[in-house]
């Protein structure tokens, strides 16, 4: 089958990991993240202009990036190459280079976890926000997920008698998409992101996806080195650029 490029998966990440206003300006999306990530909170440009209109442009995607008290954060994607080149030359640093996987549904929903070693659940449980809570995903990351249209669904692994791992997954078209996987540390290199993915990628089968998808920092070395075990492909990249001084947003 061929699976999506990476223009229809970040079209994917736009609709299951929703901002919680997205508005056009001129020639940009401006996304309010609420504190939601930078996935949520990057402005990104709606069409190809040339070098003089976009410094022409930018200094309003900054305004209302400034209004909206978030830092000027811009996510660049594969066809956004002047607009990079733009931003550089503004001051404006790379941040988070992230890698695009999708794979055939068929590749993850076989063969299938041990029983009762992952759950799919709607709404999350309160052990799963604590899970979350864990790894630095609050509540301001899961009221996106709450936000997201369609069906999504939670994941629940359990691992030696005790809850050891969730993550988020919700499907856009025919693409399903897993975020904020998060594993106990003490519950770690158990087979119990391995047993995540697959009982997420079943219950997305179930739900008519023919594709399953994760977005991942390529600094995140152990998620990259998963997912390729996984027969993954890497289907592309985008980068965020971002002007204020700092570590910025979380992914």
């Amino acid at each position: 089958m061929t699976l999506p490029d990476a223009r229809q998966l970040i079209r994917t990440t736009d609709a299951t990991w929703p901002a919680a206003v997205r508005r056009t300006l001129g020639p940009w999306t401006i996304r309010t993240g609420l504190g939601g990530g930078q996935r949520v909170s990057a402005t990104t440009l709606n069409r190809p202009l040339p070098e003089a209109d976009l410094r022409a442009a930018l200094p309003e995607a900054e305004a209302a990036m400034a209004a909206a008290h978030q830092p000027a954060l811009f996510m660049v994607r594969p066809q956004d190459g002047m607009l990079d080149h733009v931003l550089e030359r503004a001051g404006y640093r790379v941040k988070d280079p992230v890698s695009l996987y999708a794979c055939p549904i068929q590749t993850l929903s076989a063969p299938q976890p041990a029983r009762l070693s992952a759950f799919a659940i709607w709404p999350p449980l309160a052990i799963m926000a604590e899970l979350w809570d864990e790894g630095g995903i609050g509540p301001a990351r899961r009221a996106v997920m709450a936000r997201a249209e369609g069906p999504k669904c939670a994941i629940l692994a359990r691992q030696n008698d005790r809850a050891a791992g969730t993550a988020f997954v919700a499907i856009h078209e025919n693409i399903a998409m897993l975020h904020a996987l998060e594993v106990t540390p003490s519950q770690r290199r158990q087979s119990v992101a391995n047993n995540i993915m697959r009982v997420a990628a079943l219950w997305a089968q179930d739900h008519g996806a023919t594709s399953f998808s994760v977005v991942v920092t390529q600094a995140n070395t152990a998620a990259n080195r998963l997912y390729a075990s996984l027969n993954m492909k890497n289907m592309g990249h985008y980068h965020y650029r971002i002007k204020r001084p700092g570590n910025g947003p979380k992914e």
